[in-house]
């Protein structure tokens, strides 16, 4: 058996065992890296970066790439019972409360996200650009990861989560307070959904408590700094 590396990092308050087959990954998440005992482990091995081949969009990336890609997507499988869910979109905190962009892929949620921290300068702090856990208990808090997208905009931090907006073209700029049945559909196509049964059922869960908890908006938007000052003055109110 080929020797594993190992190492303990923090994702959402809990920490993780890595056991991985290449270095990379603990390069990756360095600056998480903790030496409090794990609350849980995961493990890789070839026919998990196999399967990244085969399902993921960059499956034709090196070996150590796709790893880190694997051990992201078992730590997703186990959060659940955590109370915790990984999220595909961008999350940025302004004074002290977090705002979840989400959209369809190319939609521009991270251009929106850069829009914000130009309007507002160092007030506005990215959590995590790409892909945040979000727990959702009394409160939902998002945190960030070192799993933050092709610019690597992120911070080590946890911020209650005040709003999700759901973004979508629009040559004019508008926006609405929205239901959960309408903000629904998306909040489950972006959240990360386990093939473990039992983990997908609470993830079901866990979406609906998550709507439940903040509130949810959508945003017509073109790319000009006028719809981040009529985003954040709407949802911040």
């Amino acid at each position: 058996m080929t020797d594993l590396i190992t190492g303990n990092y923090r994702f959402a308050d809990k920490v993780v065992e890595v056991n991985s087959l290449f270095e990379d990954v603990h390069r990756y998440c360095a600056t998480y890296k903790t030496d409090r005992p794990a609350d849980f482990s995961v493990t890789i091995r070839k026919e998990d970066i196999g399967y990244e081949k085969s399902h993921s969009e960059l499956g034709n990336m090196h070996d150590p790439y796709l790893e880190e890609l694997a051990v992201y997507r078992k730590i997703s499988e186990k959060m659940p019972f955590y109370d915790t869910v990984l999220f595909h979109g961008s999350v940025i905190a302004v004074d002290g409360s977090a705002y979840l962009f989400a959209a369809s892929s190319g939609t521009g949620k991270s251009t929106h996200a850069a829009l914000w921290r130009k309007l507002l300068g160092d007030r506005a702090v990215m959590v995590n650009d790409d892909k945040p856990l979000l727990h959702v208990g009394s409160v939902t808090t998002a945190y960030g990861t070192p799993y933050d997208g092709k610019h690597h905009l992120s911070n080590d931090i946890a911020v209650p989560l005040k709003a999700i907006c759901i973004l979508e073209r629009s040559e004019e700029n508008h926006i609405e307070k929205i239901t959960v049945k309408e903000a629904y559909p998306m909040l489950v196509q972006q959240t990360y959904r386990p093939l473990d049964p039992a983990s997908l059922m609470k993830t079901l869960e866990l979406i609906d408590r998550l709507a439940a908890s903040v509130d949810l908006y959508r945003l017509g938007c073109n790319m000009d700094i006028s719809a981040a000052k009529l985003s954040y003055e709407f949802m911040s109110r």
